[in-house]
């Protein structure tokens, strides 16, 4: 089984609430890695994504510690795309 991790950055400017964390969490930077399985046996190279987490806290939070927190990818660009409605 083969897999791939892309890291990508999102920046939030208000704060936000994912459904699995308690915590509202700061406006900021955030670092969000896709662990994807390539999928074998068919004609062409193609991944499915089995898990996506996201470092708490913010990049400029002045905390020494972070954490990987597993959360829903939907859930997520929900969050984000309230975020992108609110500064329109």
């Amino acid at each position: 089984m083969t897999i791939r991790t892309t890291s990508e950055t999102f920046t939030f400017t208000k704060p936000f609430k994912l459904s699995n964390i308690d915590e509202i969490q700061p406006s900021g930077q955030y670092i969000v890695d896709t662990d994807e399985e390539l999928i074998e046996g068919i004609s062409r190279l193609a991944y499915r994504r089995v898990a996506t987490r996201l470092h708490l806290p913010a990049i400029a939070a002045s905390q020494a510690i972070t954490q990987h927190v597993a959360i829903d990818r939907a859930d997520f660009d929900r969050a984000l795309v309230q975020d992108i409605d609110a500064a329109i």
